[in-house]
């Protein structure tokens, strides 16, 4: 009964010890994880005291982190903001919380996506330039498909699983209803991007994806295994929220936006046009052309 009673109370002390040890050792400051994943980037402009701060919202972390420092070295910017932030997210909902709470000050998002939550009469954004319209494609690895009902339904396809994306997800499945085919008797494997979907393509996950064509794409698939959806489908465009008739701010940046264009790589974000007439005063919405 000694024996038991002095291990037990060795143990207590031991952990005691442990106890004690572990707080002196330790910072008792508190302790900070890292952020591992990072989403956005902040510049501050020459007027650092002023506490305003321009919201600028992008699905490329290039593009966002570009702009950002672009606009806090703008000599307009600064006598308006004291810092840019720059936020960037790869999938549709991250614009959808964006432009549907009305976050950001200038945003690149699909004009369907702006119809939907009104934010032009909601939030006031403003187009500011837009890229050219473009085609919806069913693209294959191995045959050129075709737009019947028999054809589909022996098929793995691949789309988008965001309804607000035209080429990938609203599209296809407006053919598969003109078609008559329920929706759930088709193969269908959903993806997170377009990158995903031609990754499920070359890897041969699914035998056709509904997308756009871009100018790389010819390296791992055939142009002439592409059947065309719907063409003349309108581009993403920059939207500034003007809730003040603020066209200072708007001509800079569609001068940074227009500038930004011709250093892109893909020819697509090379053809950018302009909205609004900043060469003479008053500034004038001209539109499209």
């Amino acid at each position: 009964m000694l024996h038991k009673t002095a291990i037990v109370t060795f143990m207590f002390i031991a952990l005691l010890f442990s106890w004690f040890a572990g707080h002196i050792v330790v910072d008792e400051k508190e302790i900070v994880f890292p952020v591992m994943i990072k989403t956005s980037t902040t510049c501050q402009t020459t007027t650092t005291a002023n506490q305003n701060q321009l919201i600028v919202f992008t699905p490329s972390k290039y593009v966002a982190q570009l702009l950002t420092q672009n606009l806090c070295d703008d000599k307009v910017v600064a006598k308006q903001y004291g810092s840019v932030i720059g936020y960037w997210g790869y999938r549709t909902v991250d614009s959808l919380e964006f432009v549907g709470k009305g976050i950001a000050d200038l945003i690149l998002a699909k004009n369907n996506i702006m119809e939907a939550f009104r934010a032009e009469t909601t939030y006031n954004y403003q187009p500011v330039v837009g890229f050219s319209d473009y085609t919806a494609f069913f693209i294959s690895s191995k045959e050129k498909p075709l737009i019947t009902k028999q054809y589909f339904l022996d098929k793995r396809i691949g789309l988008l699983d965001y309804p607000t994306s035209r080429s990938g997800h609203i599209l296809p499945k407006q053919t598969f209803k003109q078609l008559g085919l329920n929706i759930a008797q088709l193969k269908i494997t959903y993806a997170s991007s377009h990158n995903e979907l031609r990754e499920l393509l070359a890897n041969g996950q699914v035998d056709l994806i509904a997308s756009f064509w871009r100018e790389n794409d010819s390296k791992r698939f055939s142009k002439n295994y592409i059947t065309p959806i719907s063409s003349n489908v309108a581009g993403t465009r920059w939207y500034l929220k003007m809730q003040h008739n603020n066209t200072d701010l708007l001509c800079a940046v569609q001068s940074h936006l227009l500038s930004m264009s011709k250093e892109q790589s893909f020819r697509y974000y090379q053809d950018v046009e302009p909205y609004w007439q900043c060469n003479n005063y008053p500034v004038t919405f001209i539109g499209e052309s």
